[in-house]
């Protein structure tokens, strides 16, 4: 059974506005979503102790970091019981460099999004995580090009 908290226009206009702007002062998103001050800082509180609100961060543009080379990483493993799933998810989720990872389904086991500086980084990494790896049986990497778009925000 679903269990994600019932959310009212109140909580939408919130949540659309902090994936905007998560600087907002109180105050600020009061106005901006037409409650009041007090209104808003418990709404707040409540989407964030539900666990709607996981939390909030700063976004920061790779280049200006010199992380400039985003990888796409495909991953089949050689054996695939739920053990050694959860095993390769936790060998890769210490690895600063990988932003994101999933579990998909069908084709390879998982996809990795990783940002590096550029492609020696991109070969240390996939010798560290991948090919010292004993249960990684193929890996397949797409490089970035160019980044059209990029979005965090959810539509709510």
């Amino acid at each position: 059974m679903d269990q994600s908290p019932l959310l009212d226009d109140v909580d939408r206009r919130i949540l659309n506005a902090l994936q905007q702007n998560a600087a907002l002062t109180n105050a600020e998103l009061a106005q901006l979503v037409h409650v009041s001050a007090p209104t808003c800082l418990r709404r707040v509180k409540q989407l964030r102790d539900s666990g709607v609100i996981e939390r909030e961060v700063a976004i920061v543009a790779p280049a200006k970091v010199g992380t400039q080379l985003t990888a796409i990483v495909e991953i089949t493993l050689d054996m695939q019981a739920a053990d050694r799933m959860a095993e390769f998810e936790a060998h890769v989720a210490v690895e600063p460099a990988v932003l994101q990872c999933y579990r998909v389904s069908p084709g390879p086991d998982f996809v990795l999004i990783v940002q590096v500086t550029d492609m020696p980084a991109y070969h240390a990494l996939a010798h560290r995580l991948f090919t010292s790896h004993v249960n990684v049986r193929n890996v397949k990497a797409y490089f970035s090009t160019h980044r059209s778009k990029f979005e965090t925000r959810i539509p709510v």
